[in-house]
């Protein structure tokens, strides 16, 4: 029966749709981490009697047709890209972006990807890293006699060396990307997206310059999952899916009591 058909398309898409929240609660205490949505629409239609289809020679009409639906698919997995919670962690190379914006890191093969974890470190040569160890652009180097470093909100990244009533000395400037679609990034793992065709080019900029957000050293930024809604969509979803197990084993039955009645 074709309602059978039907049903495994929704339960696929409900089984889908799991995956999605359950990625999202094992991420709920994962820095810069932006949440999942499951899309979905529904699937063709087969026309058994078209709207609006002459029934008589006097001119009149068909006011509703008859279509069956086939299902329902996934059309997308987008990124919710909104802020999430800021906390404070008083570690001189941890960054939150308040606002628009991603950092812009050097990955192994030479891409650049794009994150909003700033919890960074310095690695054996003084260069501002991830916790994978890449790169964080433009490349930063603190000296090694540094006894402060301090990040402006603004991106401006300075040092103070030793001795006697020592002056700030600058060393680098932290740069932001942002996209004119955010939910079209590749999530690559490790906190990191690519830029795609959809999201389009990264448009890059100093902290604090318009459309760019502004930094606050010594914070992070929480994954922006809320684990009440995602609770309450898990359990939308499992019901969703037992209706249509059901709907599955109802059509099982019709079909088996048609076979019995042709056999009788």
């Amino acid at each position: 029966m074709r309602a059978m058909h039907t049903a495994a398309t929704g339960m696929m898409a409900q089984e889908l749709n799991v995956q999605v929240i359950s990625n999202n609660i094992a991420n709920l205490r994962t820095t810069g981490y932006k949440r999942q949505q499951a899309h979905f629409q529904d699937l063709l239609y087969q026309t058994m009697r078209r709207s609006g289809a002459a029934t008589s020679d006097q001119g009149t009409m068909v006011p509703a047709g008859v279509e069956i639906g086939s299902g329902v698919k996934t059309v997308s997995t987008a990124r919710v890209m909104t802020q999430g919670n800021v906390t404070q962690t008083e570690k001189d190379y941890d960054l939150a972006i308040r606002g628009e914006g991603m950092f812009r890191i050097r990955m192994p093969d030479g891409r650049t990807g794009y994150a909003r974890d700033g919890g960074f470190n310095l690695d054996a040569q003084g260069q501002l890293v991830t916790k994978e160890g890449y790169l964080v652009e433009p490349g930063i180097t603190i000296p090694q006699n540094a006894t402060k470093v301090t990040i402006s909100p603004l991106g401006l990244v300075q040092y103070v060396p030793p001795g006697n009533n020592p002056q700030p000395t600058d060393v680098g400037q932290i740069q932001l990307a942002r996209f004119v679609n955010k939910a079209g990034l590749e999530s690559i793992g490790d906190n990191l997206f690519v830029e795609t065709a959809a999201s389009g080019p990264a448009i890059e900029g100093n902290p604090g310059s318009e459309g760019f957000g502004n930094l606050q050293q010594g914070f992070l930024e929480e994954a922006n999952v809320n684990a009440v809604t995602e609770i309450s969509s898990l359990i939308a979803a499992q019901r969703a899916y037992e209706m249509n197990s059901k709907v599955v084993t109802a059509a099982d039955q019709m079909l088996s009591a048609t076979t019995q009645m042709f056999r009788g």
